[in-house]
């Protein structure tokens, strides 16, 4: 905007004359003084009015001001090492926008179901403007990665003929008399991208109608997910712990204001290097045992089995070779041992749980039409997806990354619904 300075870059104003303009987050009375807090959403200032510096009309004002009402503020832009931003600004003039009704969120405590309903005022919370900045460094990241390594974005479709991750799970829709469904994954679309571009990924929305209230699910949620052709389990564990390690260390470097809002104890994100413990399914189920937890081998592992194996470790650790009984129709078998499926799963310290999720592809046409069988799935719909092993099929690889326990992670936070900005989950659908 005109002659408006945001207040990240208002360093550049000391000792100058600087116009912010923004929303009066909070104010506080002490005599001939006034101090507004204002915020323009790229950080927070404070505003000193002295009434011995503005004219009664705009000293009157600040007491007119109500939470949340939008203002623009004139004056000289001078260093306070206690501030926030290391600055804060000696009023001027002040000038209303838009004075607001009384603001429904106040500085107490409310309810969850409260702030669900107010989501989109609640968007403007010091804490949400803290998690959702280090969302943005996350997806900023992820993209950095992989755009700098040579792999092309392939968009995949939201509207899918098919199933990726099994049908119990699938929002079914009406699509101009035929049926159709919300993508449960791109994957599938990338291995045709991998097979054209040879690294390729897709960043998106993917859909679960998991009937799940647990703190690590959504409904909607944002995966990416890179795919390599001429790539192996080995390959597909090596790209995916340079990527964790790149992501991680990117916010502890750019985000460190948000973290520390969040009073997210970072020692712990800083052990995030490689390399990453790599254990065997049967190794993780060995822990668990040790652990005296019961568990059935064979099954896939639950949240708490998943806390119980990365409590072991101070970074991530991969889980490979899980039973294939339990994967996915397009895992691999393990060539010396078919009961196990070349993949992996990278969980989480501190027990956030699974991240990562990949692993090889099957690339023979006939064990894949076999496996789709198998699964009792509709191999019509899988035509298009037999074809990339009838014309020249290769070993291929990759991962998704699910955006939104990486920020529950990264931020510290108790539950997924504070990770993206307007969650969906079994009994949330608005705003």
């Amino acid at each position: 905007m005109k002659n408006t300075t945001y207040i990240d870059s208002i360093a550049e104003f000391k000792d100058k004359q600087a116009t912010i303009s923004g929303w009066l987050y909070n104010m506080r009375k002490g005599g001939k003084l006034r101090f507004l807090i204002v915020r323009d959403g790229t950080g927070t200032i404070q505003a000193v009015v002295s009434k011995t510096d503005v004219n009664e009309e705009v000293f009157a004002l600040c007491d007119e001001l109500t939470q949340e009402s939008s203002i623009r503020v004139t004056g000289k832009v001078v260093a306070d090492e206690r501030a926030p931003s290391g600055f804060e600004m000696q009023v001027s003039h002040l000038e209303l926008v838009s004075k607001a009704d009384e603001y429904p969120i106040s500085l107490k405590e409310h309810g969850t179901d409260f702030l669900m309903d107010n989501r989109h005022l609640w968007l403007r919370s010091s804490r949400q403007f803290a998690i959702l900045r280090v969302r943005h460094e996350i997806i900023a990241a992820c993209r950095a990665f992989f755009d700098d390594r040579g792999f092309t974005l392939v968009d995949a479709p939201i509207f899918t003929p098919n199933a990726c991750e099994g049908t119990t799970t699938l929002f079914e829709t009406e699509y101009f008399g035929s049926k159709a469904y919300l993508t449960q994954s791109g994957q599938l679309y990338q291995e045709a991208g991998a097979l054209a571009f040879g690294k390729a990924y897709c960043f998106g929305p993917t859909f679960r109608a998991e009937k799940s209230k647990t703190r690590r699910h959504l409904t909607e949620f944002w995966m990416i997910e890179p795919e390599v052709a001429f790539c192996d389990l080995d390959g597909d564990m090596d790209l995916a712990e340079e990527f964790l390690e790149y992501v991680v260390q990117r916010v502890l470097k750019n985000k460190a204001r948000e973290l520390a809002t969040l009073e997210r104890d970072v020692t712990k994100l800083q052990n995030v290097k490689r390399p990453f413990p790599r254990i065997s399914y049967d190794e993780a189920v060995a822990i668990l045992k040790k652990e005296n937890v019961e568990f059935q081998d064979g099954n896939d592992f639950g949240g708490t089995d998943e806390t119980v194996i990365s409590e072991k470790f101070d970074r991530p650790v991969m889980v490979h070779r899980y039973p294939s009984a339990i994967k996915a129709f397009y895992m691999k078998n393990d060539p010396t041992d078919f009961s196990k499926a070349l993949c992996v799963d990278v969980l989480a310290p501190e027990g956030y749980g699974e991240i990562i999720g990949g692993g090889q592809r099957e690339d023979d046409y006939d064990t894949l039409k076999n496996k789709i069988l198998h699964h009792n799935l509709p191999l019509e719909a899988f035509e298009w997806y037999l074809d990339l092993r009838r014309y020249g099929s290769v070993p291929h690889a990759g991962f998704g990354l699910g955006i939104e326990r990486t920020v529950t992670w990264l931020c510290g936070l108790s539950h997924v619904r504070e990770t993206i900005p307007f969650p969906r989950m079994m009994h949330r659908l608005r705003p």
